[in-house]
């Protein structure tokens, strides 16, 4: 589908009086599809309102523009109406008349009688008929607002842009509008924009949420997909399985945003504090996802271990999917975060078109804790094994199988490709798989929306405890030990804040030891599951965590004591072999070109060196994870030294693209492509 309206990295600076300037919005991309409802949400002070003021010409971008199917805004046009909250109608005219000024202007051309049909056709759209004739001071603040949005029509404009226009009503008067607009936009397919503060009003009427973080330099923080089909009637919408967890979403990124505010509030009141202890930097936004292995990052936060490092103040910021904790991090928005396994190489190698980000990882975070979940009804079905499901698919050919993952890059989306092509399936042709962000898989297999998937914990116990799904395989059975989840920062900042980086692998690597004590262990149950961090049930983290797992299968629960793997059997080392297999994984599906130059451009990653200044400030032995080979549950032997070899000895792949990478040239102006 061709782009429709195109925000392309617009910038808004405002000169103040004194010289000075202020940033209102700092880098905004957005892409918009014809006959989509977008909603633009977050704190006064966004620049929500200034961003749709330059869509509707209202204002110019100091940089970037904007597109209205291919042909730059410049300035104010009828392809272009605005529903304003405080209705701009002309207090001497009738409704009628109101409406009938945009329709003549626009419609000069046409005959009185053409343009008379117009008027009438857009009064009974929006309910007005009976009060065609009054002027704008006899009708409600409702009736007014409807005036507005029929003079908007009634120039059947390309793009509709609403500036909260259900702000100043009440409830039931709000709630009646929003499903009259919600009619119109439906019926019309007309493109539309809306600016809002209200949660609900987004999720009902929006196919996207574009969350925006707090001004100055205000940036597009989150785009939610709001997955509820349309039409759409209010109370189905809220007893969709996904509204609630889409709804958390938001809110959570508000509350994230109004702590933002605060803080830097209270830095502009008192200086930022000097960094002291050596560091360069004192004070870090660190992302996470709220899963059972971000029991690292919050045990460091709250048992002290930052602060005891040097690291005053690290807020810890819980990101809505593993796509925000990679732009976070390349933006610059987050200091740090916990990344699964093959993001640094994603990000430095741009997978998915993105620009290269080079990143550095000197730490492991955690190992093992994944398990593929499979529908409930699948089970009743007979499926208890890999041969199940292959027979199963073979026997429905015709059968869209849907399955989730995560992250493209991450350990969830490699092993689960594996262990379907250990058994013969084709993931890219047997089976849909599609990302979903950890949170919403349970929903989203409860809805019917996929068969299956693969995840982290709390999500898979919750599948099971709730009947939803079982597992068939665990993570620790496919590849033990594997690598799960590494801390990144983008080479600029380790080049910046050397010190602060050894400070806070310090911090983590104390952390991590903590977590792994099972004495622990029940401390940190109670810590993680705080609604801050996963906000969930602990009976769905206690299985392999700190209980038996049950697979929700006739198999008795299993007490598996490295199910979450934090800090035994030399956890936290970066490795070049472990490394090498994920991207090598990548190279296989055809999602990255397999670097001729691996171990040049592995080396770049991974920093072993931060990592043994770390612990040997700290005390601990500084030995390196043995050379070995990795030997995974079907048999195949994964030899670090001839990686292209296995590569072009595997069975089931895409076309492999063998190239080497300019790697001088990563984060200046990086060409990649020497094809070998």
């Amino acid at each position: 589908m061709s782009i429709f309206v195109e925000v392309d990295h617009v910038d808004r600076v405002f000169n103040l009086p004194n010289g000075g300037q202020y940033i209102a919005l700092k880098n905004i991309e957005l892409k918009i599809q014809k006959g989509e409802f977008i909603s633009l949400i977050g704190h006064s002070g966004c620049g929500k309102s200034t961003l749709l003021n330059i869509i509707a010409g209202l204002d110019n971008a100091s940089q970037g523009g904007i597109t209205l199917e291919g042909r730059e805004v410049r300035d104010p046009g009828p392809d272009r109406m605005v529903v304003f909250q405080n209705y701009s109608l002309l207090p001497w005219l009738t409704v009628r008349e109101n409406i009938a000024l945009a329709v003549d202007e626009i419609y000069s051309g046409n005959t009185q009688e053409e343009r008379e049909l117009v008027i009438e056709h857009h009064i009974k759209l929006v309910g007005l008929g009976q009060a065609a004739k009054k002027r704008p001071g006899e009708i409600s603040g409702g009736m007014k607002q409807r005036v507005a949005i029929a003079r908007a029509l009634a120039i059947r404009p390309k793009l509709l842009l609403l500036d909260e226009p259900f702000g100043a009503l009440d409830a039931l008067t709000r709630g009646g509008l929003q499903d009259q607009l919600m009619k119109i936009c439906q019926e019309s397919k007309v493109t539309s924009v809306m600016v809002t503060h209200d949660v609900d009003e987004a999720l009902l009427l929006s196919d996207r949420i574009v969350m925006l973080t707090n001004g100055p330099e205000a940036q597009i923080g989150q785009i939610l997909e709001v997955n509820i089909p349309r039409p759409r009637k209010r109370m189905e919408v809220v007893n969709h399985p996904s509204y609630y967890a889409l709804r958390n979403e938001i809110v959570y990124f508000l509350n994230q945003q109004k702590r933002v505010k605060q803080r830097r509030a209270a830095q502009i009141q008192s200086p930022a504090a000097i960094a002291r202890n050596g560091l360069e930097k004192v004070n870090l936004d660190i992302g996470f996802i709220p899963l059972t292995d971000c029991a690292p990052l919050v045990v460091a936060k709250e048992k002290g271990f930052f602060q005891a490092h040097g690291l005053e103040e690290v807020t810890l910021s819980r990101e809505p999917s593993w796509k925000e904790i990679a732009k976070g991090v390349a933006q610059g928005r987050l200091d740090a975060a916990q990344m699964v396994a093959g993001m640094p190489i994603a990000m430095m190698l741009g997978m998915d078109g993105q620009a290269p980000v080079p990143i550095n990882s000197a730490l492991t975070l955690s190992r093992n804790g994944n398990s593929i979940v499979l529908s409930k009804h699948l089970y009743d079905k007979g499926i208890r094994t890999l041969a199940d499901f292959k027979k199963l698919l073979a026997q429905s050919p015709d059968t869209a199988h849907t399955l989730g993952m995560v992250h493209s890059a991450s350990m969830h989306n490699l092993l689960f490709r594996y262990w379907m092509a250990a058994g013969g399936i084709d993931p890219d042709i047997d089976v849909s798989l599609t990302v979903i962000p950890p949170p919403q898989m349970v929903a989203n297999l409860k809805a019917g929306n996929i068969d299956g998937y693969c995840a982290g914990d709390p999500w898979n116990s919750r599948a099971v405890n709730e009947g939803t799904g079982f597992v068939i395989a665990r993570s620790l059975d496919l590849l033990p030990g594997h690598i799960e989840k590494v801390l990144g920062v983008t080479e600029d900042w380790a080049v910046k804040y050397p010190q602060t980086h050894v400070a806070l692998v310090k911090a983590l690597l104390e952390a991590c030891d903590y977590c792994d004590d099972r004495r622990n262990r029940e401390e940190v149950l109670g810590l993680i599951c705080q609604e801050e961090y996963i906000g969930a049930d602990s009976k769905h983290i206690r299985p392999g965590f700190l209980d038996s797992y049950n697979s929700g299968t006739e198999a008795e629960p299993e007490m598996l004591y490295n199910f979450n793997q934090f800090y035994v059997d030399q956890t936290n080392c970066p490795d070049r072999l472990e490394m090498v297999w994920v991207m090598a994984q990548m190279a296989r599906w055809g999602l990255i070109p397999f670097p001729k130059n691996w171990v040049e451009v592995v080396d770049r990653v991974l920093r072993p060196d931060v990592f043994g200044q770390a612990v040997r400030d700290l005390g601990l032995p500084d030995i390196s994870r043995v050379r070995r080979t990795i030997e995974l549950f079907d048999g195949t032997v994964f030899n670090l030294d001839d990686p292209i070899d296995y590569l072009q000895n595997v069975k089931i792949k895409r076309d492999l693209r063998i190239e080497e990478i300019l790697i001088e040239q990563i984060g200046s102006q990086c060409s990649i492509k020497i094809p070998a």
